[in-house]
């Protein structure tokens, strides 16, 4: 990750015996990295080589003040150390001093780690800075947020009840947050629930099943005819193209994404479900290149590429990789997508504007530039689908939300 690389595809490389344990000391330690490099800048201000700082983050970061032990303490130093020694003989005798001195003063070193914004919310600088601007009533909340552990979801083919009684049919117990969204109580192998391997559950958050819905059911402009032509504009991996077509079979859906690879994991996605779509590997803003015959779309779902700002507590290492820089970038690309497709929009036809972030730039302040820009553009309100979903508990629910950070808007070109 320190290398740039997304955590998701570095685990994808472990082997598989191992990859549980190490996703999870892994998404343990960066939920806490703030906090645990400041305590290693205090206990050793020469930073050792790093892959020796990495293991004592990671011991650090099990040893912390306040959180439910994962393991004993003996435990965590004698395997940092026999760790460590595997990379450097001499590096054990260091690593054994510098976190039993953690042990010894663990509330001091606790108490100035934390005393700045980065180690006392573990994000960087001006990732809090831009949740205090965007959302000064919520930032501090959804901080705490993207470290809660993520609820697994579902999308039920054949319906949430139906799937509750399956569920609780194996023991799994769960429960429904809208029509085809259940949430288990705890995660399970997809291999144990029922309906995964034929096809009829797939496992999607709840926020991200609002995409399907918002484009084929709501009033937009006309009602999307039989046979109505789609296309998903950013697709990969798949789960919003595999759900526009549960919902209506009947589509002529054309899949792009810019990266092949990624591509590849559309096509297995509807190959576990029995779906077709139209493939294409293209740039969408690159017109010319993938449709040159000028096809139109009844209905276009734009996923655009964000900074994931929603969706942190699933992918911890996002607030580390992203820099304030890259979302004056992704902003850009955004709008040089809207700006691209919204020709290939038929009359009456709809569009969904969709990001997995809480940042307003990439969100209501993009849509608001895009209907300075395209006045003809109708924007539909559709309370609870649209707008600014944040990840935060409803209703005196003190548990993680059952919904990721998204922003949706519906638009409709006139007839």
């Amino acid at each position: 990750m320190r290398q740039g690389r997304s955590l998701t595809d570095a685990l994808a490389r472990c082997p598989a015996a191992v990859r549980p344990g190490t996703q999870a000391l892994s998404f343990h330690t960066l939920r806490r990295l703030g906090s645990v490099e400041a305590a290693r800048q205090l206990l050793a201000p020469r930073r050792p080589e790093p892959a020796i700082e990495n293991l004592l983050l990671v011991a650090l970061a099990l040893l912390w003040l306040g959180d439910a032990p994962m393991y004993a303490e003996h435990t965590v130093v004698d395997e940092a150390v026999r760790a460590i020694r595997k990379r450097d003989a001499r590096g054990g005798g260091f690593a054994n001093a510098v976190l039993r001195r953690f042990l010894r003063e663990r509330e001091t070193i606790v108490a100035e780690s934390t005393a700045a914004p980065r180690g006392r919310f573990n994000h960087p600088d001006w990732w809090i800075a831009r949740l205090q601007r965007d959302w000064p009533d919520h930032w501090q909340a959804l901080l705490a947020a993207n470290d809660a552990h993520p609820p697994m979801t579902l999308r039920a083919r054949d319906g949430a009840a139906a799937c509750l009684e399956a569920l609780a049919a194996q023991g799994l117990a769960a429960r429904a947050v809208g029509a085809h969204a259940v949430v288990l109580e705890r995660p399970a192998p997809v291999q144990d629930i029922p309906g995964f391997v034929a096809g009829r559950v797939s496992v999607q958050d709840a926020a991200a099943q609002i995409a399907a819905p918002l484009l084929l059911d709501h009033p937009a402009g006309a009602a999307l005819p039989p046979q109505a032509r789609v296309l998903d504009a950013c697709a990969a991996p798949g789960g919003k193209t595999a759900h526009l077509l549960e919902r209506r079979p009947d589509l002529e859906l054309l899949a792009l994404d810019a990266d092949a690879q990624r591509l590849e994991r559309v096509r297995d996605n509807l190959a576990r479900l029995g779906l077709t779509a139209r493939l294409q590997a293209a740039d969408a803003r690159q017109v010319a290149a993938w449709n040159p015959a000028g096809e139109r779309f009844d209905a276009i779902l734009l996923d655009a590429p964000c900074s994931a700002s929603g969706i942190v507590r699933r992918h911890p290492d996002v607030r580390w990789l992203r820099r304030d820089e890259d979302i004056t970038a992704l902003v850009r690309i955004q709008a040089e997508l809207l700006d691209a497709l919204w020709p290939l929009l038929k009359p009456g036809g709809r569009l969904v504007y969709a990001t997995c972030s809480v940042f307003k730039d990439e969100g209501v302040h993009q849509i608001d530039a895009f209907l300075q820009r395209r006045p003809e553009a109708l924007q539909i309100e559709v309370p609870g689908f649209t707008g600014h979903l944040l990840p935060l508990p409803d209703n005196g629910d003190h548990g993680p939300s059952a919904f990721d950070g998204f922003f949706y808007a519906l638009l409709s070109k006139p007839a």
